[in-house]
């Protein structure tokens, strides 16, 4: 696996980059804009130049980037539906002008009006951006959530679906967070329930279609349904589940990006590499 950390964009997109390199990672993840904002400042030309001239004196890769936490293509309300497929069209040019590979996105939620009304929902979405935005390399990575509340894509069947009913299902992969997997109900800890959840996931979506990792231990207890991230072998999950993920060839070029809590000197963000990098068998 590619090793790595959420980074902050302060001062410029390169400087997540910067950051990330400080501290040794190999991989990192980023918000190209205020994730808890509609709109943001247009990426210019020369901001790709300096994020692409840090990538290549670095040698980070890949950049799995973000969307804004705004964003909700299952929403019933037709203004807020149509403000999300705007925000995220933005977001996919901004990756598109980075050169970046990945954009991660919560599916969204459908606020009581079902499951199925929500996966629809989410689907037309990817259909009228896809139709908008022909011919980008970016490829937009559904996010497996914990489950809370009416929020989609706890289930690998939830998820499958949605890609099921987008016409341009290449442009469509998947995201795994350890935590979300766990408060949703999927053991790790174990060879066997490990092995067992990731048969699973290839006989409902395929494993081909998983491109990338985000690595929380979890707060909450199996199948909780909440989302709190905790450090690597300080939650319910333990270094045993991510002995599991760390050592299984599947995922060896994939990207696994920590969202731990941290303060401005990562200080966290080494530990948590540091604990993670000794579960790899040699």
């Amino acid at each position: 696996m590619h090793l790595g950390a959420h980074m902050s964009i302060a001062g410029g997109v390169e400087n997540a980059v910067l950051r990330g390199h400080s501290i040794g990672c190999q991989a990192i993840g980023m918000f190209t804009k205020n994730n808890n904002q509609w709109k943001a400042k247009p990426l210019t030309k020369e901001d790709a130049d300096r994020f692409n001239a840090a990538l290549v004196e670095t040698g980070i890769r890949p950049v799995v980037a973000h969307t804004s936490y705004l964003i909700n293509l299952g929403s019933p309300s037709a203004a807020l539906w149509k403000k999300s497929i705007a925000a995220m069209e933005d977001e996919l040019r901004r990756c598109e002008l980075l050169g970046i590979p990945y954009l991660v996105l919560h599916p969204g939620s459908h606020t009581g009006k079902g499951v199925d009304y929500g996966v629809q929902r989410v689907a037309e979405a990817f259909n009228r951006i896809h139709e908008k935005l022909p011919g980008l390399r970016v490829m937009t990575l559904l996010e497996q959530t914990a489950g809370q509340g009416t929020n989609l894509g706890h289930t690998f069947e939830e998820l499958a679906r949605m890609r099921e009913l987008i016409v341009e299902k290449h442009r469509i992969g998947f995201c795994v967070d350890s935590c979300h997997l766990f408060a949703a109900g999927y053991d790790l800890r174990s060879p066997e329930t490990y092995a067992d959840v990731f048969k699973h996931f290839d006989d409902v979506i395929g494993i081909e279609h998983l491109k990338a990792w985000h690595l929380n231990d979890c707060k909450a207890d199996l199948g909780a349904r909440v989302d709190r991230h905790e450090h690597i072998g300080k939650g319910r999950l333990g270094k045993d589940a991510f002995r599991n993920i760390l050592n299984d060839p599947r995922w060896r070029d994939l990207p696994g990006i920590l969202e731990t809590p941290k303060g401005p000197e990562m200080k966290e963000d080494v530990m948590n590499l540091r604990v993670l990098r000794a579960l790899i068998a040699q």
